[in-house]
């Protein structure tokens, strides 16, 4: 049996029982724990668990690792998602031990283990009930225990379900989700929360991009109401295998609450069980498990949001932000949705964005009315265009993108997604700035508690020099998910086109303290030290950038602030004969810094023909400066609707 510690908890090696108790039932609870203490048996039960710990996997550990699961039902019990859930594992594992404290029977899936009644005794020592219980337990455990001297336990600590209490009158826990309230966090505010990854109990980590989706739509639909604040999915995936406890998640987060959970499935079944916890102390507020047939899971992902959503809103006094989420009634087209996801969020390389791209693909095959499908294809094509196409591909690829864009958003008229695809294809792909500041403000208005939404509305009125607009958005979105590198890298790549150096090598340095193998970042740092005059600095960081767009360029202007004409030379011609057409902007920047105006012109034109998206930093690169003054210019700016 696999057993390990979990942070400082220590889950016994010996062979002990695990006790599942509802929490009006504590008393009760306490006097069995202590009977079968005194008649030898090593108890684990919730009142283990140091404060601030992840209730879901320590209790997880403890019960996969018990030799015997006692149970004590009553009618409280029977209506407990926990102890109804904690009560399975041990029937399923043949570890069950049921006791019945009030004389009730058990729930129907538990009868057909005979209940062994302890309510006239209610528990203590020496009563007929526990005699038969423990003889019970010691069969199941195969071996008679050693009685031992009753021991003074002192003060009881606390358990889950009494922390629910604590410092309240609210007893929220059988009220149902609408009954909690947001308390905790001293310094976060009180409508903040966090969806950490769900664990994937299924036995089988091919299934993991399940649990992770199941999560990461949970925290999409939560986002799409304006009064909560929700953590991006960047920074919540942070914590999926760190060993940190709920307290230190919330702290790091700036947040007031965390969502837990962790799914259970087989070939036919999938249980969801969501937990709810307060940051300021790691106690569990509210718990609630989910079952259905495993072909009934999109509705029970839409009951599961349902529920959450619309309990924060009404604990909120307003209404649930109902905005549509493009959803499918198709699980196969969902699951492949969901794979897709799972590698276009990678951001490994080529390989893993076309693959996401053909599992979009069949999802928008399976259901043609699935239109955060659609959405998510349009910016999986827009994306490959922009990286890695050459340039009959990429116009056919950016055509396809703003066709996906159109569809998602005909299938549903107020998802986010939908919108900033269409608006970052034809930014992007057609140089068009205009026709894509309605979809950007389209997704602003639907999705201002997205992250993801923040980002690509930032860049583009970053791009505008709009930044009174861009700066807001992108330390809004940063604020949503601070562990989020690729936002620390597009909010300094705002400051810099501002003009503020400073704060745009510090972005860009936190953004490799996040991800030190970030593309990109180092040839940002240089670019603000070259503009800054520290030249040395500058060349040290080119050479760790590992992109040739960023790279080349900048070594070749770097030589020609030194005056090494030849050194210059070198860079520029590599950046021509490596990256050809999809290096004439760069190229443009370079003879703009070489004082060559005209050929810096001649190169911007060739980019517009050959639609290189590095047209978007034209109103906004300082490398570009030299050319402002010239007609050529001003020409290009306003026939691509910048000015």
């Amino acid at each position: 049996m696999n057993r390990h510690e979990d942070e400082g908890e220590r889950v016994p090696h010996e062979r002990y029982v695990f006790l599942s108790y509802c929490r009006r039932d504590q008393r009760t609870a306490y006097a069995v724990i202590k009977t079968l203490e005194e008649a030898g048996f090593k108890v684990w039960w919730d009142a283990l668990i140091p404060g601030g710990h992840r209730f879901g996997s320590s209790i997880s550990t403890a019960l996969e690792g018990a030799d015997a699961v006692v149970v004590l039902w009553s009618a409280e019990a029977g209506q407990s998602d926990w102890v109804k859930d904690e009560a399975g594992y041990g029937r399923d594992h043949h570890r069950l031990v049921p006791l019945s404290i009030d004389g009730t029977e058990p729930p129907l899936g538990f009868r057909q283990i005979q209940c062994i009644d302890i309510s006239k005794g209610r528990g203590r020592r020496g009563s007929p009930g526990m005699l038969r219980a423990i003889a019970a337990i010691a069969e199941i455990m195969g071996h008679q225990p050693e009685p031992q001297a009753r021991k003074n336990a002192g003060s009881l600590p606390v358990s889950r379900r009494t922390a629910l209490i604590a410092g309240s009158a609210l007893a929220v826990a059988g009220a149902g989700f609408a009954g909690w309230r947001w308390f905790g966090a001293s310094s976060a505010g009180a409508n903040s929360l966090a969806v950490l990854p769900f664990e994937n109990l299924s036995g089988d980590a091919s299934k993991t991009y399940l649990s992770d989706g199941l999560a990461a739509e949970l925290r999409a639909r939560l986002s799409r109401n304006p009064l909560l604040s929700v953590v991006g999915q960047a920074s919540s995936n942070v914590f999926r295998d760190r060993e940190a406890s709920s307290a230190d998640i919330a702290r790091k987060l700036k947040v007031a609450n965390l969502l837990d959970g962790n799914v259970r499935m087989d070939a036919q079944q999938i249980r969801i069980a969501v937990e709810l916890i307060d940051g300021a102390t790691g106690f569990s507020k509210w718990t609630q498990s989910f079952d259905g047939p495993l072909t009934n899971l999109l509705a029970l992902q839409s009951q599961v949001a349902e529920t959450v959503s619309s309990a924060l809103a009404a604990e909120l006094g307003a209404k649930d932000a109902h905005a549509q989420s493009g959803d499918t009634r198709n699980i196969s087209a969902f699951e492949a949705y969901l794979r897709g996801k799972d590698l276009f969020d990678s951001q490994r390389d080529e390989a893993s964005d076309r693959a996401a791209l053909a599992q979009f693909t069949e999802a928008v095959r399976l259901d043609p009315d699935y239109a955060a499908a659609r959405a998510a294809r349009s910016r999986a094509l827009a994306v490959i265009a922009n990286q890695y196409a050459e340039t009959a591909e990429r116009r056919l690829l950016y055509d396809e993108a703003i066709t996906e864009a159109r569809e998602a958003i005909s299938g549903a008229p107020e998802y986010a997604e939908g919108y900033a695809a269409l608006g970052y294809a034809l930014f992007y792909g057609k140089m068009d700035v205009l026709a894509a500041d309605a979809p950007f403000a389209k997704a602003h208005d639907y999705g201002a508690g997205s992250a993801e939404v923040l980002n690509l509305y930032a860049l583009y009125h970053g791009r505008r020099r709009n930044f009174a607009i861009a700066g807001p958005a992108i330390e809004r979105a940063v604020a949503l998910d601070p562990l989020n590198p690729a936002l620390a890298k597009t909010q300094g790549r705002i400051r810099f086109a501002s003009g503020d150096y400073v704060g745009a090598i510090a972005a860009a340095r936190r953004a490799l303290e996040l991800n030190p193998d970030l593309g990109g970042a180092h040839g940002d740092i240089a670019n603000a030290l070259l503009l800054s005059g520290q030249l040395d600095e500058a060349a040290a960081e080119y050479a760790r950038e590992r992109s040739a767009l960023l790279k080349l360029p900048g070594e070749a202007i770097l030589a020609i602030r030194r005056g090494n004409q030849r050194a210059a030379s070198a860079a520029f011609d590599q950046l021509v004969r490596d990256e050809g057409d999809n290096g004439l902007y760069q190229q443009a920047q370079v003879l703009a810094q070489w004082g060559k105006v005209e050929p810096a012109l001649d190169a911007l034109d060739k980019a517009v023909k050959v639609q290189d998206s590095g047209l978007v930093y034209l109103l906004s690169d300082p490398f570009l400066a030299p050319l402002h003054a010239a007609p050529r210019y001003k020409a290009l700016l306003r026939a691509l609707h910048f000015v």
